[in-house]
């Protein structure tokens, strides 16, 4: 598998777990979204934002449309229903921008600002989409483990779960 194909697989990945996240999260009572879980970004709802918030700094970044924030836990929004609304988006835009790569694309190096170490940093655009597929599944994983708290089942997670996936 190239990396380009990789890559593709990880965005339906991330839009599909996205997708069964938001659902199952669609359930909760207001209280249970923003329960202090005790997690690095409180709640369901902070750590949801923070996802969101993260992508679209990095899409901003590989896209060459800063997207400005002044902290990784500042809210991007209140309201459950139209965070999910910039979900979807968001996964859209990442779908559509790993569906425009070329081979050579993954090797561009990119110069940002890194929020949290307040510094300049150059690394590939292929390692940016790596960390971009591996932050959200580090704090998916962290959600996950909140509604287990709560008592909600969220289903299988697991990559070959997908159903478009293929071998």
């Amino acid at each position: 598998m190239g990396s380009i194909d990789m890559f593709l697989r990880f965005s339906g990945y991330n839009r599909w777990m996205n997708e069964r996240l938001y659902d199952v999260c669609s359930r909760l009572s207001e209280d249970e979204l923003r329960l202090d879980m005790k997690s690095f970004f409180h709640s369901i709802h902070g750590t949801l934002n923070h996802i969101l918030l993260a992508d679209k700094v990095w899409l901003g970044r590989l896209t060459e449309q800063r997207f400005i924030v002044h902290s990784l836990d500042q809210t991007l929004y209140m309201d459950f229903p139209l965070l999910a609304q910039a979900r979807m988006q968001t996964d859209l835009d990442i779908e559509h921008l790993v569906s425009e790569l070329n081979p050579e694309d993954i090797e561009v190096p990119i110069t940002y600002h890194s929020i949290s170490e307040n510094k300049q940093n150059t690394t590939t655009k292929g390692l940016i989409l790596l960390h971009l597929f591996n932050h959200q599944t580090h704090h998916r994983g962290q959600i996950t483990t909140m509604l287990i708290q709560l008592g909600y089942d969220y289903g299988n997670t697991d990559l070959m779960a997908m159903p478009s996936f293929k071998p």
